[in-house]
């Protein structure tokens, strides 16, 4: 078998990985420059001084002061680090020649035989020679796909990992024996491929980095971003191609009308960032349909609003219907037509096509959860990842420190032991640290709503003494706009802090795995941000208005804050503005301007701070930068977890209140358009190259937005059930009309009231005109009954409505959402179809191959049978034994 070589000779070395550190530069002010070169077999070779005729050890003697032992320790961890990565076949050349003051290189290039070996162990697939026929569509669906190609052509990024194929190469877990099978272009594929190994892959060279850089010894380890010229002794093998293209198509907001070369994405940053952007794209794909049906929803409210009988009633000042007092004393009567212009507002988003769209949304987020398993896995098939399964990851520094401080601990007392493994009593005290602050977390949450709910009361009782019929008809628009700008604030502040004790909580858990921390992280920032964002809107959907009591006998906070109502409409309108503020707003600011403003604001302050710097040292300044410098003075990745998490947090926005505000999918549809174009730019411009990782699947996102997604339906029944009027109206049109339409409807909701029955001291001061009787929203018997102020049988009769309605429409909807996730399979046909014909078309290549081998080795034993007949007695011979031994019969050689 002739062994493979790749066809590009490596003098030409790519800088696979860095990693800075930082040292302290001598007294003088002079740059000490340290370069050296392991090769594969770990030999060291010095570069000449910049001084002529002495030593790199001369110069580090004289020149550099003593150090103090902390930065000795560092230097001692450093060498031995890298000694490693030497044995490890690494090739290593420092740099400390450059425009940042202070700061030390270290650029890491993998030999070719590193890569294979890599790619060996981490059974990576690669494309074999052998190559077949994708399944094609015939008839009338091929014509169908052919014009569906041609119209959305314009849209299609132009990247030729983009267009459709047709045929497509077998491929295989590299194997170093195998190479032959492989493709000729394997160089340049292997290489791209197996950057895993070296700078986008841990669990070999670099495991134990994480402590390292958390101890101070490196201060930052990345790869470097594909340019073409960085001016260093290890000149880039890949021209800049590929980040033009993707610059040019995919992080462009003139490109944002397009398609998404994923693809492309995924030879750039891995699968795992790969698999974010595909899901992201999908599911704005899907907030598409879902914006057309809300559009269409809010226009049936607005087509149908001087329709609405309950509405009319409402605003027609002829009723003049005196409603009770919103607050003891301060507070006067009002008429209910003063509430018109909200009464109107409701019906846009409280009208029975909401109910249907609720019931599409549920459908709809089946469907995109079954969308998205489909897609992934024609990417997995795509990517050659159908076969891959995560291995047993390498267990955390952190983690092996706390195994080894207890052995320790152990060896003391003289206890033998077997391998030693932390127990639910090693962690007994985190997981209760963890209990006791998310518990502390989620009650200081609710804390911050009730302070706001103090806000909200006693602010609509000072506004309401304005003595203008305009002021006082304000109030509830101006005491929920304040108060949701209030808790969009809080809201963003938390996020923040949550976002941090949610690390420090996992850290302290110590998990084993880097999966494991990342899963326990996710979970509890999403339960804490999720409390954060939506338990404001849960008050205003199920608990305001719920618990005021009623006049005479109103329920009061610290004895003088009575609860506030919702208005004569409902508080869906409320629930309306409140959802459609905080999305909007954290949207805008959190999610876009932060991204944007922060980024660059940091990079301003590291721009200044170099520059002094520079200002101070002109022969640094006089340097020409390095790319792997420019990189440097990027932000490093802090990882999916936010992108995820902003998304996450507006599919909830998208699904659970759906049903108060029906223009939630369309702003999502606006914003993801600009988040991925963002996203884009921020992971090609301001951020460092992430480290790939492979990945099948969106790992325990895709639980979340499950389980975000049968929440939904019950919310959404509730939400239609009992804070809008739809079940109200029913019952009043089929048990009470008395002409079968909704007349009489708004006085049916209210009860009267004997103004001589208020509180000592609650009556209004000074009542605008003489009122015997006022109004207030609730099903009560009336004041001339005999059990006056008792609940009345149409209240139960309501109840009774609402909760059937909440249990009919949760099963039913769960019951077509099931549906419909077992009607569409998981993996579409043509795909299961394709990994059937690799692994048929796989076994002939080395069935084939293995009759190769036997064909060989018959026409060795039939020559040598033939030589052996020709050979004499005294010739030397050369014979195949039946053992496959090979004896002497020829004095020539035998090439085998």
């Amino acid at each position: 078998m002739k062994s493979f070589r790749p066809p590009i000779g490596l003098n030409t070395k790519k800088v696979d990985y860095i990693l800075v550190y930082h040292y302290k530069k001598s007294s003088a002010g002079r740059t000490l420059t340290r370069r050296s070169q392991h090769n594969d077999a770990g030999a060291r070779s010095t570069k000449q001084d910049p001084l002529p005729g002495k030593s790199l050890q001369m110069e580090m003697g004289e020149s550099e002061p003593h150090a103090d032992c902390h930065e000795d320790d560092k230097r001692f961890r450093r060498e031995e680090y890298e000694g490693n990565l030497v044995e490890a076949g690494l090739e290593l050349e420092h740099d400390e020649d450059t425009k940042i003051h202070g700061v030390g290189f270290v650029k890491i290039h993998a030999p070719w035989n590193v890569l294979c070996r890599e790619a060996e162990f981490l059974k990576l697939k690669m494309p074999t020679k052998k190559m077949y026929q994708i399944n094609q569509t015939h008839g009338l669906l091929k014509k169908i796909n052919s014009v569906i190609q041609k119209i959305t052509e314009p849209i299609q990024p132009k990247v030729a990992e983009h267009k459709p194929q047709t045929v497509k190469r077998l491929s295989y877990p590299f194997s170093r024996e195998k190479q032959h099978l492989e493709t000729s272009r394997k160089h340049d594929e292997v290489r791209l491929s197996s950057l895993e190994t070296v700078n986008n892959h841990y669990v070999f060279i670099f495991q134990g980095i994480t402590s390292l850089l958390a101890n101070g010894v490196y201060s930052a380890a990345y790869p470097l971003h594909d340019v073409s010229d960085l001016g260093m002794h290890f000149p880039r093998l890949l021209s800049d191609t590929k980040q033009s293209l993707i610059c040019n198509e995919w992080a462009s907001y003139g490109v944002f009308y397009k398609y998404q070369p994923i693809d492309l994405v995924r030879k750039y940053f891995g699968e795992k960032i790969g698999l974010y952007f595909a899901w992201l794209g999908v599911y704005t794909q899907m907030l598409i349909p879902a914006s057309i049906v809300g559009i269409i929803v809010f226009l049936y409210g607005c087509a149908t609003v001087d329709e609405n009988i309950p509405s009319m009633e409402m605003c027609d000042e002829r009723n003049n219907i005196t409603m009770c007092p919103l607050c003891d004393r301060t507070c006067s009567y009002w008429k209910m037509s003063s509430a018109c212009a909200t009464a109107r507002a409701s019906h846009l988003f409280d009208n029975p096509a909401t109910v249907f769209f609720s019931v599409f949304m549920a459908l709809w987020a089946a469907t995109f959860m079954e969308h998205w398993k489909r897609k992934q896995m024609r990417l997995n098939y795509r990517w050659d990842l159908t076969g891959f399964e995560e291995e047993e990851a390498h267990p955390r520094a952190e983690y092996e420190a706390k195994v080894l401080e207890k052995s320790l601990r152990k060896e003391h007392k003289h206890k033998e032991t077997d391998k030693e493994k932390l127990t639910w009593k090693d962690r007994f005290p985190a997981y209760l640290t963890n209990f006791v602050g998310i518990i502390f977390m989620v009650g200081l949450t609710f804390a911050i709503v009730f302070g706001v709910i103090i806000y909200r009361i006693s602010t609509a009782a000072a506004l309401a003494i304005s003595a203008t019929p305009s002021g006082r008809s304000s109030v509830r628009v101006t005491v929920t706009a304040t108060a949701v700008i209030i808790n969009l604030v809080v809201i963003i502040f938390l996020d923040e802090v949550y976002g941090c004790i949610a690390r420090w909580l996992t850290q302290i858990e110590v998990p084993k795995t880097d999966k494991n921390f990342e899963e326990r992280l996710i979970f509890k920032a999403f339960l804490l941000k999720f409390v954060n964002a939506y338990t404001p809107i849960f008050y205003v959907a199920f608990f305001k208005g719920r618990f005021v009591g009623r006049p005479g006998d109103y329920v009061y906070i610290f004895h003088s804050f009575r609860m506030e109502e919702c208005a004569p409409g409902g508080c869906l309108m409320e629930l309306c503005i409140q959802l459609s503020i905080i999305m909007l707003g954290k949207q805008l600011i959190q999610n876009n301007l932060f991204e944007i403003g922060i980024p660059k604001m940091k990079k301003f302050i590291r721009y200044m701070k170099l520059k002094r710097r520079r200002s101070l040292d002109h022969e640094e300044h006089m340097k020409k930068k390095q790319r792997y410098e420019v990189d440097y003075n990027l932000e490093p990745f802090s990882g999916l977890t936010p992108e995820y998490m902003e998304m996450i947090i507006q599919f909830g926005f998208v699904t659970l209140f759906v049903a108060s505000f029906p223009l939630a999918p369309l702003f999502a549809l606006l914003n993801n358009i600009i988040e991925i174009r963002l996203d884009a730019k921020k992971f090609v411009t301001e951020l460092r190259r992430p480290v790939a990782v492979r990945a099948k699947d969106i790992g325990i996102w895709y639980n979340i937005l499950r389980g975000i997604g049968k929440l939904a339906v019950i919310i959404n029944a509730f939400v239609i059930s009992f804070t809008s009027d739809f079940i109200p109206r029913l019952v009043y049109l089929y048990m009470y009309s008395e002409n079968g339409t909704m007349h009489g409807f708004v006085n049916h909701t209210l009860s009267s009231f004997n103004v001589s029955d208020f509180q000592a001291g609650t009556a209004p001061n000074d009542p605008m005109e003489l009122v015997l009787f006022c109004r207030y929203k609730d099903y009560r018997e009336p004041p001339w009954s005999e059990n006056k102020y008792d609940i009345s049988k149409d209240f139960w009769a309501v109840l009774a409505a609402r909760l059937a309605f909440v249990i009919v429409f949760q099963n039913l909807v769960m019951f077509m959402s099931d549906f419909v996730d077992w009607i569409i399979p998981d993996i579409p046909k043509d795909i299961s179809q394709q990994i059937h014909k690799e692994k048929v078309l796989m076994v002939e290549v080395f069935m084939r191959e293995e009759q190769g081998k036997l064909q060989m080795l018959e026409t060795w034993k039939d020559k040598d049978k033939k030589k052996g007949e020709n050979c004499n007695n005294h010739s030397p011979r050369l014979s195949l034994s039946h053992s496959g031994s090979l004896s002497s019969c020829h004095s020539y050689p035998v090439d085998v």
